[in-house]
């Protein structure tokens, strides 16, 4: 489902929080840049599942950050995918510029659901941001396993 659950398989709406949930997917791109590490460029995945497109476990990790902060960014028509259809957050010039960070998101769209004052885990997405703008692949191969280095680009 791409949202809400319609079926106590998930414990019906209280425990269900859509295939979009910050936390989850941090874990997911943290073990998926750790595991590559391991694995290097040798180790390929399909991604999207179905596409017939084949990356590493870095760049599937880098495409799982893409689409998460693509919740946030304005399309080619200057709309923002996590206000869904709600034409006030929107177009209206108050609303436009301030961000909500929902507790988490609808799998089709992008919309926002939940509670919209979710600075803890979704601001996540910052972090994701600034991490791609300090590590690369070659980066993350170059540090000898088991270092307690923080990963950082020159220059």
């Amino acid at each position: 489902m791409p949202a809400e659950s319609s079926s106590g398989l998930f414990g019906g709406n209280s425990n269900w929080r859509g295939p979009i949930w910050f936390p989850i997917n941090a874990m997911i791109i943290r073990a998926l840049i750790h595991l590559y590490k391991y694995y290097g460029d040798e180790f390929k995945v399909e991604c999207p599942t179905g596409s017939g497109k084949f990356m590493t476990l870095y760049e599937a990790a880098e495409e799982i950050s893409r689409r998460l902060v693509s919740i946030f960014r304005r399309d080619e028509k200057g709309r923002r995918p996590v206000y869904g259809a709600t034409e006030r957050f929107q177009t209206d010039p108050h609303f436009k510029d301030y961000v909500l960070f929902y507790e988490y998101f609808h799998g089709d769209n992008g919309a926002g659901i939940g509670a919209s004052h979710q600075t803890g885990w979704t601001g996540l997405v910052a972090k994701l941001i600034q991490m791609y703008g300090h590590i690369s692949s070659e980066l993350v191969l170059e540090v000898p396993r088991g270092a307690a280095q923080v990963y950082k680009k020159e220059g």
